[in-house]
This record gives C-alpha cells, structure tokens and sequence, in this order.
C-alpha cells in the first residue's frame, strides 16, 4: 500500500508520520526547508511529549515519487486548487484522492442523482480545475478533527484528538475505504467510516463558518465568541442559515445548534485556525468555509443575511491585511494548519 501526503503541514504530519511507523510504505510531497529538513533529520512529531521519527521519501516533485495507492491532500481548499495538475503523477488508474480538508470539498455533489447530481461549486473549485483534472470518481471525503502545530520546519507538535471521519461520495463502503481506514487504524488513529461523509462534512462546517471568520474579524479566542451574548448571536444566526441550507440539499445534523456551540466553547480559550492565519500573514481559508455556503445558499433560494455580512466583512478584512487573493498562485504552504477543534 503505497500513499502520499500532499502537504507536509501540521496534519500531514500527523497522518504521515504515524502511519509510516505502522508500515505504510508512506512519502510525502514538501518543499523549501521543510524538504531539507525531512531529508536531513527524519519529519517528526511530538506527540504525548514523545518525539517520533518518520524517515521516508519526500520530494518537491510528485513525479520523484510516482503512482500512489492513494493520496493524501492535507493543504487548504485553495492551495489544493493551486496544486491539482501537479498531483497527476501520483495518480494510477486506480488511486483515490482523500480530501483531509476544512469546509465543502470540491466534490460535493458527485454521487448525487436529480437536479445536484455533479453540480460544480465554483467558489471551491473555479472552472472546475480539479474536478476535470483529477476526476471526482477519486475523491474520498475526510474531516479532520485532531490540531496541531508547527514547531519548526519538519518539526509537528500535536495537541489534540486523534479522530478522522471518512467517506465514500457515492456512499457506498467500498473496499478501498476499508483498506483505509484499516491503516489509520493500524496507525494509532481513530476513523470512522460514515455512509453519508456529507453530515459529519457539515457538522465540522457548521463551526468553522462562524466561528472561523468571528474570530478573525473580533481577535477573539474561541470560548468568547461562543459565549460572549453578541458574537454568540452572529454565530447561531449564521448555523441557522446554513442549517437550512444543508437540509434542503439532504444533509441532516446529529447534533443541534446549542450543543454544537457549547462544545466550542468548551475548548477554551483557541485561536481559530482564520485568526492564526491572519496573525501570521496567510492567506485565509473563507471561501470553502463560508463563500460556499453562501453559493449553495443562492442555489436553493434560502436567504443568507447574517453569512452575506459577515462574508463581506471579512473579505474586505482579508483584501487590507493581503491574506484574501483569491486562489493565488502559491501551490501550497508547507507551514498550513489546515485543521483545528473549532
């Protein structure tokens, strides 16, 4: 079983590390000094106060590491856009692309029937780049719960959770999800197959579309904005819109909006993965958290009020910092937390 990650960032290296030291014939995709460090030292991660060490093929090149199993994309949505004609040498006939990404996947409406069946979401993926790049018959949805961090290049300290879910688009539990979810497990990790990928997809969205650009337009850590009255407000007004929006395309949530807030506010005070983007002068992940929902919204005529203020707003935030190009032309960033608990 050979398998790439795509990102050398915080939960790459939490997948990659990990199951490399379980015996997954495991390389990765890096650059720049997190290559050199990988090469030179091993890619470590620091979990439990214990350093692992993964010594294992990286490369800048996907075509250095040739035909995977399967893939691992752990970028950003927009650095994932950037990236997908260079993925093309990892791919057989047979590989699958695991998505290991925040927000609506590029994928969504593959497996659909009726009036959504393939219907390309452009504020994800703009003129269906990786849709027809890299075909949606190889997406395997995942959601990302664990968050860790970048200590120095090559260098992860993980500091929460070790939960993933997976998911055919097709819904359907084929035998290369098993084979998948055998090796996280063999890994250490704890995955959970769902046959429908799309509401646990929605149920970490239904967080991060609030709580993400709150968080980045107030400065505020993640236990104020869930329990200060005001920003508590925006933020079950925005879950209200988008709950209705989800619903109407087939989603349905296991949780309500009380107990999904709450249990934000339970983490403490966390910077949301949009605040530490800002801070640090990165680019922003709004559009597969936030700007999707809004199109999705338009699509099935449901009202977005509260998401088209706070959208607008932080866009405009994200234009003055320069941390909102839109899909530029950096192919990815080696330093991306691209999960968090929010």
């Amino acid at each position: 079983m050979k398998v790439c990650i795509y990102g050398a960032g915080a939960i790459g290296a939490h997948i990659g590390v990990l199951m490399k030291l379980a015996g997954v014939d495991v390389s990765v995709v890096a650059r720049g000094a997190t290559l050199e460090s990988i090469n030179a030292n091993g890619w470590k991660l620091i979990i439990g106060g214990e350093e692992k060490v993964a010594r294992l093929p990286a490369a800048v090149n996907p075509a250095d590491l040739g035909p995977q199993d399967y893939v691992i994309v752990a970028l950003k949505s927009h650095q994932a856009w950037e990236a997908a004609e260079n993925m093309l040498p990892l791919l057989g006939p047979d590989t699958a692309i695991v998505t290991a990404q925040n927000g609506i996947p590029w994928w969504y409406f593959h497996g659909f029937e009726g009036q959504y069946a393939n219907l390309q979401l452009e504020s994800v993926d703009p003129r269906g780049r990786q849709w027809n790049t890299l075909g949606p018959q190889r997406a395997i949805g995942c959601t990302v719960y664990p968050a860790a961090e970048i200590i120095s290049p090559g260098v992860i300290k993980h500091t929460y959770g070790d939960r993933y879910g997976l998911g055919e688009p097709t819904r359907q539990e084929t035998p290369r999800i098993k084979k998948l979810a055998e090796a996280f497990e063999a890994a250490g990790l704890k995955p959970k197959i769902y046959p429908e990928i799309r509401n646990d997809i929605w149920l970490k969205l239904w967080g991060n579309l609030c709580f993400n650009p709150i968080s980045a337009l107030t400065h505020a850590t993640l236990d104020i904005v869930a329990t200060d009255p005001g920003t508590r407000s925006v933020a079950r007004k925005m879950m209200e819109e988008a709950e209705i929006i989800a619903r109407r395309i087939g989603a349905h949530f296991r949780v309500d909006i009380e107990r999904r807030i709450n249990g934000a506010a339970s983490v403490g005070a966390h910077r949301t993965s949009m605040l530490q983007d800002l801070e640090k002068g990165r680019q922003i992940e709004l559009d597969a958290l936030l700007t999707v929902v809004q199109e999705m919204g338009r699509l099935v005529d449901v009202a977005t009020p509260t998401i088209d203020t706070v959208l607008a707003l932080s866009q405009q935030m994200g234009r003055v910092a320069g941390v909102y190009p839109v899909f530029p032309d950096n192919a990815y960033d080696d330093d991306a937390q691209t999960a968090s608990v929010d």
